[in-house]
């Protein structure tokens, strides 16, 4: 079946989503390569990213175009970042990852996608590696910590991206209140600088997950 795009470097084939892969024959995390036109697609897999999830339940605003540059904060073993290398192919994928477990799987992904750069650090604490990452466009963060909302700000407000996404894990912040309570007041946090444009419950691809897209207020500047 013939790819559709649907948002810059986004595909969808048939019910699937999917990104042209950069590097042709490379894969990152066993996903299926399908080929069409001389060009290569990854199949991305909603269970396994929180922003294919987004897109699969209907994400609206796509901020990512060939040429961003992106922190990414928790990007574990690559898997997301890898394809956001993918749609952004002339910018930077910066991959914050606190694990070194984690950051050996990152380092094999990286070698490959050269356009992804691996930092090892506590995204809590950007100031260690603000000296590491250059202009920043987009700000998306998968971290699961109890101050979620505040490692976002702390960011941000180094880094000045235009926009960002947020996927708040309420278990991580309070794993006995009820989660639309933890969304609510995570996202209110976020209101004094940034305009939230959606808000998506990943269910059923992650359980208790909101995917939170976000526009920086000009206020500040």
């Amino acid at each position: 079946m013939r790819p559709k795009q649907i948002f810059p470097g986004v595909y969808s084939v048939g019910r699937d989503i999917a990104t042209e892969n950069s590097t042709p024959g490379f894969r990152v995390y066993d996903e299926r390569l399908l080929k069409s036109k001389g060009r290569e697609y990854r199949l991305w897999d909603p269970h396994r990213s929180k922003l294919a999830a987004g897109i699969a339940k209907g994400l609206k605003r796509f901020p990512f175009s060939p040429n961003s540059n992106v922190l990414y904060l928790g990007a574990s073993s690559g898997t997301t970042a890898s394809h956001l290398a993918d749609i952004c192919p002339n910018g930077l994928i910066y991959c914050v990852e606190f694990s070194k477990r984690m950051m050996q799987d990152l380092l094999q992904v990286t070698m490959r996608k050269r356009n992804m750069v691996p930092v090892l650090a506590d995204a809590n604490l950007p100031a260690n590696y603000l000296h590491q990452i250059a202009r920043v466009d987009i700000l998306y963060q998968d971290v699961a910590q109890k101050n979620q909302a505040e490692i976002l700000l702390k960011n941000s407000e180094l880094f000045r991206p235009k926009f960002a996404m947020l996927s708040i894990k309420s278990r991580s912040i309070n794993a006995v209140e009820s989660p639309k309570k933890v969304f609510k007041r995570e996202i209110e946090e976020l209101k004094n600088d940034f305009s939230v444009l959606e808000e998506i419950d990943l269910m059923p691809y992650d359980k208790d997950h909101v995917l939170v897209n976000l526009e920086r207020k000009t206020k500040g500047f």
